[in-house]
């Protein structure tokens, strides 16, 4: 019986691990669920599952939790109630999917404790991937991923030297926008931007498939978590989203992971890794997809994979800053005080008035991070005052 905790329970990512958990009752057991602000969800996900322990974001939530539950339940809250989680002596491993930074020191907290941790939360290894990779190297520990994209890449590199591939081929659905013209990108609404052609998923993951950045972003924790270089990353677009990626090798071979699109396979397969367990959730009837299709992505009219592409490339504290920026970018475009296409422009500012920071500690990246965000307010400021002008 391995021994799960999930940080970010109440999320869609947090939601599927549930399912994936009751599917396989007799193998996994979750003993901690984190989660930020839903605090009926979590009631009702420890009423069910019974953990050993939960935490709440705030100490009220954490409070109403303790009186519904008594002992039966460790109630924690904050930050400290997320590495008290990720720290626990019963767990196994740790599966974390928390929208933004906030899961980088629960992530360093469970490698530091020996704990195994499972990454649907791609600031991870964006903000720290070489600080993540050297600890998890360092402690003997597996850093696996939950993302369906590197999850293919990780089972198409299993018994593969390094030396051996060629190239990185992350697919992308293109998100809702692929045949939309770039002269319309400015009238582009937020309601049209959160209809994403092939994943449920939340508000700000939606989004950053809609720009592009989601896949910016995976450019750059595919370099950490398989060791390779920017230059052996690429991206395709592939709108049917069956192939979740692929690696070519250096004789032309080209492996690719395919299946009907679904998170559980990926949660299920950092889980219970390194078996594979029997699962009927998931079935692909190529007869009924048809055609598959790719196409290259267009880097004019998705500025994001160029900048994450440079961030990438020149590292330090270059990849937190996008991270942090986009992060603000999205919100003020959720907020109505930019445009759709103004993502990019807002970033791509940010980044040019940073100074990078070569090899930084965990503390100069989030001071990086948290510079970039007091900036794109600035630059927010000053977007939001051509908003109208299209």
């Amino acid at each position: 019986m391995k021994k799960v905790v999930l940080l970010g329970s109440t999320g869609s990512i947090g939601t599927s691990t549930v399912k994936v958990v009751q599917d396989l009752s007799d193998r996994l057991e979750l003993v901690g669920l984190g989660a930020g602000g839903n605090v009926e969800l979590l009631s009702e996900q420890i009423r069910t599952l019974k953990p050993l322990a939960a935490s709440i974001g705030s100490e009220k939530n954490a409070a109403r939790l303790r009186g519904e539950f008594g002992k039966s339940t460790q109630i924690y809250s904050g930050e400290e109630g997320l590495i008290k989680l990720a720290t626990m002596p019963e767990a196994d491993i740790v599966l974390i999917s928390i929208v933004g930074t906030a899961g980088l020191k629960p992530a360093l907290a469970a490698i530091r404790a020996g704990k195994d941790i499972a990454l649907a939360s791609k600031e991870v290894l964006v903000v720290a991937g070489e600080i993540v990779m050297n600890l998890a190297r360092e402690c003997g520990v597996n850093v696996l991923t939950v993302d369906s994209e590197h999850s293919a890449i990780f089972q198409c590199l299993e018994g593969s030297k390094p030396e051996s591939v060629r190239r990185l081929i992350l697919t992308a659905s293109g998100g809702p926008f692929r045949n939309t013209p770039r002269e319309q990108f400015p009238s582009i609404t937020l309601d049209k931007a959160l209809k994403h052609p092939s994943w449920v998923m939340g508000r700000k993951i939606t989004l950053d498939s809609a720009t592009l950045f989601n896949k910016g972003l995976e450019m750059i924790e595919a370099r950490w978590l398989f060791n390779m270089g920017m230059e052996k990353v690429s991206v395709v677009v592939h709108p049917q989203s069956i192939v979740h990626s692929m690696v070519e090798f250096v004789d032309g071979s080209v492996l690719a992971q395919m299946s009907t699109p679904d998170m559980c396979l990926p949660i299920q397969y950092a889980l219970t890794w390194p078996e594979r367990v029997p699962s009927q959730r998931v079935k692909t009837h190529f007869s009924s997809i048809g055609t598959l299709t790719f196409e290259e992505a267009d880097e004019e009219r998705f500025p994001a994979l160029r900048l994450a592409r440079l961030a990438g490339l020149e590292g330090g504290t270059l990849p937190a800053v996008l991270n942090a920026a986009n992060e603000v970018a999205v919100q003020a475009f959720i907020d109505g005080k930019i445009r759709f296409d103004q993502i990019a422009t807002l970033v791509e500012k940010v980044m040019l008035a940073h100074t990078r920071i070569d090899r930084p500690t965990l503390e100069a990246l989030l001071e990086a991070d948290l510079w970039a965000r007091k900036s794109a307010g600035l630059v927010t400021e000053t977007l939001s005052k051509s908003k109208s002008a299209l």
